[in-house]
């Protein structure tokens, strides 16, 4: 897209480097007065957002590699980046500044979601996070403290209920590659974002002056939602430059990646057709002339044996790469960072916990429905997958079939599990974070290794903004920056 090449020269204005660190980055950046149209840092930080995330698919147990040790395969790694604070959020900040000069409202709004976006994941990944005093380098705050988890994950609550109340019919909306435009389908993320958080947070009562279960259940029963595919929050590729399919052409898909056994085994043991639209056959069933709808002609590697066992699977022609669409096909499927099918999955476990009132029933399979129609939809050729399937009878069998009355952790492990087989290549770390505070599905993990609760801090807030960081470590973690310390959020 034209919009995005322009918006990255914005990215290089905003964005001036130094050898310090990311938060130092922002934090030295002139006071450079420019106007720029706000549509153009719109279409960039919607590009740069909604990509697709290939680690956590390791992490999750969806896939391995074959040709050395992934360390997010084998739960071991360490640091993560603090890039985002310059790739998003400088310029999030950039477009809500200059949406303030011509007073459009829109672009505020959603200014407060990516902003509400991004510091919610960068807390889930480290813990305490610089927030309040975080990109106000024009402002002279060159060593921006660190907030704690709690603070963060209020202060986003209020920026999307800001983002809410502004949202409106008459501020024009350009430069938008998500909804072309439509504020009332910003307006329905924007609330249902909102219920995401919630309910990350369902081992906590309360969030600052918010107490979860009774934001959620007035959230959901008096502001407007999504109600199917259409309102997806995804970014839909074109084959163009800077617009492909984020795993396009990548060589490792077309090398040394293939499918987990345990995400595979729960499609086969469901007959569920997805799994044809994930996986490719194993070379032997291709030899062996089985047709492509064979589940016995899928197979894949354990997450949890030395890469060197799983490698010998391919001399063995038993096992599935990814399916070559990932890595071959410029658009694909488009990358959701909040799906309807999510949604409703997450209206299903408030409704199991009793936080609002309904048939959870109703809600799971609404967004089983919804995952289907999404694979029909945008799956190429898709007749070659689902011809003759039917999702009501799916919706019957005996591992499908949900039942409102059982006890909450069987609701749990229905719920999850079967949001856990919408996340492809989709909703980037949403899996992996369900699973910690869930602990379903029951991941496969090697004998002496636990799943890390979280990322380590960047060497460079080491090196250029230590004092704060280390008052953060002391406060969550006694002192340590390990990835096994649980946050807040999970204890």
């Amino acid at each position: 897209m034209k919009n995005i090449i322009k918006a990255v020269f914005v990215v290089g204005l905003l964005a001036l480097t130094s050898c310090e660190s990311d938060l130092d980055k922002i934090n030295e950046n002139p006071n450079d007065q420019a106007s720029v149209d706000p549509k153009f840092l719109l279409t960039y930080v919607s590009s740069n957002a909604f990509q697709v995330n290939g680690d956590n698919m390791y992490a999750s147990r969806m896939m391995i590699g074959t040709d050395g040790e992934n360390t997010y395969q084998y739960m071991k790694w360490s640091d993560a980046s603090f890039d985002v604070y310059t790739k998003g959020l400088l310029n999030t900040v950039k477009m809500m500044q200059e949406a303030e000069k011509i007073n459009n409202k829109n672009y505020q709004a959603i200014g407060k979601f990516y902003r509400a976006y991004y510091f919610f994941n960068l807390s889930l990944k480290f813990g305490s996070i610089p927030y309040s005093e975080a990109v106000k380098g024009e402002s002279g705050v060159t060593q921006p403290k660190y907030d704690s988890q709690e603070t963060v994950m209020a202060g986003i609550l209020s920026e999307l209920k800001e983002a809410n109340d502004l949202i409106n019919s008459n501020d024009k909306i350009e430069g938008d590659i998500i909804y072309n435009g439509d504020a009332t389908k910003w307006k329905k993320l924007i609330n249902s974002f909102r219920l995401k958080i919630l309910m990350t947070m369902s081992k906590k009562t309360t969030i600052g002056s918010y107490n979860v279960a009774t934001e959620f259940a007035s959230i959901a029963g008096s502001q407007t939602l999504m109600t199917s595919i259409t309102d997806n929050g995804e970014l839909k590729f074109a084959d163009a430059a800077d617009s492909r399919y984020t795993m396009f052409n990548n060589s490792g898909y077309g090398s040394s990646l293939y499918m987990a056994n345990y995400f595979i085994d729960l499609f086969k043991a469901r007959q569920d057709p997805r799994l044809f639209t994930f996986a490719a056959q194993t070379t032997g069933a291709k030899e062996a002339g089985k047709p492509l709808t064979d589940f016995t002609g899928y197979n894949g590697g354990n997450p949890t044996s030395p890469y060197s066992d799983n490698a010998a699977l391919i001399t063995a022609k038993n096992i599935s790469k990814v399916n070559d669409r990932f890595y071959k096909d410029a658009t694909n499927e488009p990358s959701s960072v909040l799906s309807y099918s999510e949604l409703e999955f997450i209206l299903a476990e408030a409704t199991a916990r009793g936080w609002i009132s309904g048939s959870a029933k109703t809600h799971y399979d609404n967004a089983v429905k919804a995952s289907f129609s999404f694979y029909q939809t945008y799956v190429k050729n898709p007749n070659q997958y689902f011809a003759g399937f039917d999702v009501n009878n799916y919706l019957g069998t005996p591992l499908v079939v949900y039942n409102n009355s059982a006890p909450l952790a069987t609701q749990l492990e229905q719920i999850m599990t079967q949001k856990y087989m919408t996340m492809f290549h989709q909703s980037q770390w949403t899996s992996y974070y369900d699973y910690l505070r869930t602990g379903y599905p029951n991941y496969p993990l090697q004998t002496g290794v636990s799943a890390p609760f979280r990322f380590r801090y960047p060497q460079a807030e080491y090196n250029y903004n230590s004092a704060n960081l280390q008052a953060a470590l002391v406060a969550q973690y006694g002192g340590s920056d390990n990835i096994n310390s649980k946050p807040w959020w999970l204890q």
